[in-house]
């Protein structure tokens, strides 16, 4: 199975599309390889692209020394907090969908047991006078 190419299109307006076309006029190609250029850098850096004129891209690189896409140092502690908790929170998912079960398990009990009782004597009832002989325990 070949790698197929798939066509995206959107609308800019007037005043970026003339922009868009003298960047393509400067670097002497056409309009859908400038497209194709940015998307090719925005998958091969997972959507962390940003787009600066040249004058201040030589800044970047020269100056302040920092990196696009900023990179900062995670302490390993966080690291293991966090994986600790994504543990709990599936322990939980799964604590939830047993309890869920449990409960679907005892409606369909119930449901069935409803058909299969004779007959509910209420505790009120026995109390009443009645002319029924009692009811006697033991």
């Amino acid at each position: 199975m070949g790698n197929k190419n798939k066509t995206i299109s959107f609308r800019v307006n007037e005043d970026a599309f003339e922009t868009l076309r003298e960047i393509a006029e400067e670097r002497d190609i056409s309009l859908s390889a400038v497209f194709r250029d940015y998307v090719d850098t925005l998958v091969a850096h997972d959507g962390q692209v940003r787009v600066v004129p040249e004058h201040e891209l030589e800044k970047l690189r020269d100056g302040d020394g920092q990196s696009f896409p900023p990179k900062i140092e995670v302490p390993k502690s966080f690291i293991r907090e966090h994986e600790r908790l994504e543990l709990e929170a599936d322990h939980l998912r799964e604590q939830l969908e047993e309890h869920k079960r449990y409960v679907n398990y005892l409606h369909e009990q119930l449901e069935s047991d409803e058909d299969d009782v004779e007959e509910v004597i209420q505790l009120e009832d026995l109390d009443a006078p009645s002319d029924e002989p009692p009811f006697r325990l033991g």
